[in-house]
């Protein structure tokens, strides 16, 4: 694995030890990145099951200022900090080892809204739509934020989660690149229209 384009670009990256980890190849995080920039002006990412942080990495070499990254295993977190290291990105990184929720309920107590997030969670977890929610429900997203969702080709995520439009879908052998956007027009429309509901019923 290496960082594929911008300021770290050509630089390699560690595998996590062990099978346990899935890393993103190559080929799939160029195609990804050619969907979602390439490159990035500023803006913040969050790398929620960053095994070994090449996703977070590759959007800090394209132009991200500030990237979170977030794990439940000890190889993966001492993975990413020697692969932020290695890409000479560790000063705008951000690396702590908690799960998924946790981590979530604790960036929300710091007021944390990130423009980009990469959502690789084991493949038999299938409650990638469910975090999505989560983030919105706990203002974790700016607007217009960008969520990447990437999971087993068999499994098949709703077009349509509320707060939240697919934008793009692509297949890649046994992995499948869920893109969605963020509207939090939408998100906001369904609590006013909670908040009418509930005057007209009292």
């Amino acid at each position: 694995m290496r960082v594929i384009s911008g300021s770290a670009k050509g630089r390699p990256l560690k595998s996590v030890p062990g099978s346990g980890t899935r890393p993103t190849t190559d080929k799939v995080k160029e195609a990804l990145f050619s969907m979602i920039g390439p490159y990035f002006e500023g803006g913040s990412a969050l790398d929620l099951y960053a095994g070994t942080g090449g996703l977070g990495i590759e959007a800090l070499s394209r132009g991200m200022e500030a990237a979170v990254f977030v794990d439940m295993e000890q190889k993966a977190i001492d993975t990413v900090r020697a692969n932020l290291k290695a890409a000479k990105v560790e000063a705008q990184a951000e690396v702590y080892r908690n799960d998924a929720g946790r981590a979530l309920g604790a960036l929300e107590k710091r007021g944390r809204a990130f423009d980009l997030v990469f959502l690789d969670p084991p493949y038999r977890l299938k409650h990638g739509d469910e975090l999505m929610v989560t983030m919105a429900a706990k203002n974790l997203l700016k607007p217009e934020a960008v969520i990447v969702l990437e999971h087993e080709s068999g499994y098949d995520y709703p077009e349509d989660i509320p707060g939240f439009r697919r934008t793009r879908l692509s297949v890649y052998g046994e992995t499948t690149i869920s893109i969605y956007q963020y509207e939090a027009t939408l998100q906001d429309a369904a609590v006013s229209g909670e908040e009418v509901n509930d005057e007209s019923a009292n």
